[in-house]
């Protein structure tokens, strides 16, 4: 146990080690866009004196290393600043998006993760059969095409050929049925490659215990192909299937941001690529950080859980405290 914990602490510091790496690149690339913030808010009339003001004012003209060091203090304080254009806390600009992304993403899950365990499992049970073969090709075309192309495509069916979906989501508002219509085609979206990629990866989990002698038991037993998928090998494969399953959870919610352009929908998504038009910097930053220790959470929580549901990767720990 003592050896768990230790490799779960390494873990842990090896995340929080990234995410500042992460905020040092973060604050670098967006100090390193093109243009002045103060000239971009002021506009082009605005006088040299005027920009010097301003820059004075949101602090701008202070040391690279000053500015970085304010800014990470006032995120572990949980501060992430005014917005430049605005000037209204970036917080309250965040959490409604933020929400709107969450409930994005958690429906895309909804759909996308039983659906392609599911499916991994039925293509397992019928291996070599027509039914394993069109979920394979299937699910390959699912991942091979960009994310915008995809969208793209689901427009010109469902919104333009059959004019069933809203093409654009551009509010949230209104009762349970319309909100599920306005998300309907970019969850749609996300869920397409997620389905793809959790089929495959379920399939190839299971398939790799297939040949373990508890399974071939199991046949000489009499079990069918379903129980043999079912009862003996999906248990043993479940650690590579969690840890595919909260991948995918973190590619859902980071990997928004084209979706939410493409479907003009009001998410942190629409909202990071507005403030980099803007050049809103601490909106930008915020963004970008909440995406990123989004990420590394959830890979973080997926690395602990495959962890702990694999013995094997705790035995040569717990042999070493026996000698």
């Amino acid at each position: 146990m003592h050896g768990v914990l230790a490799m779960i602490t390494q873990r842990i510091a090896l995340g929080i080690a990234t995410l500042f790496v992460i905020s040092l690149l973060v604050f670098l690339a967006v100090d390193m866009l093109p243009g002045d913030p103060a000239e971009a808010i002021l506009g082009q009339s605005a006088t040299p004196a005027s920009v010097a003001a301003l820059r004075q004012e949101l602090g701008l003209n202070k040391p690279l290393v000053v500015r970085y060091a304010d800014w990470t203090a006032g995120l572990l304080r949980g501060d992430f600043g005014r917005s430049l254009a605005n000037d209204r806390p970036i917080s309250e600009l965040i959490a409604p998006r933020l929400g709107a992304t969450l409930s994005l993403a958690a429906l895309a899950a909804a759909i996308a993760l039983p659906l392609g365990v599911l499916l991994g499992i039925l293509s397992t049970v019928h291996r070599d059969r027509a039914l394993d073969r069109v979920a394979s090709t299937a699910s390959l075309l699912a991942i091979s095409f960009p994310e915008f192309f995809t969208a793209y495509m689901l427009v010109a069916c469902f919104s333009v050929g059959l004019g069933w979906l809203p093409a654009i989501s551009l509010s949230s508002q209104g009762g349970f049925v319309e909100t599920l219509t306005m998300l309907a085609l970019p969850a749609l979206t996300l869920s397409l490659a997620v389905i793809g990629y959790v089929l495959r990866m379920t399939r190839a989990a299971i398939m790799g215990v297939m040949a373990s002698p508890y399974v071939e038991m199991a046949r000489l037993k009499g079990v069918g192909p379903w129980g043999v998928v079912v009862r003996h090998a999906l248990p043993n494969a479940l650690s590579p299937i969690i840890n595919v399953v909260i991948i995918n959870l973190a590619y859902l919610v980071v990997g928004v941001v084209v979706i939410e352009v493409v479907f003009v929908y009001p998410g942190l998504g629409q909202l990071l690529v507005d403030s980099v038009a803007k050049r809103d910097i601490p909106v930008v930053q915020a963004c970008c950080m909440l995406f990123a220790g989004t990420y590394i959470g959830l890979n973080l929580l997926a690395d602990i859980l495959a962890l702990l549901a694999n013995p094997r990767l705790r035995r040569p720990r717990q042999r070493e405290a026996r000698a």
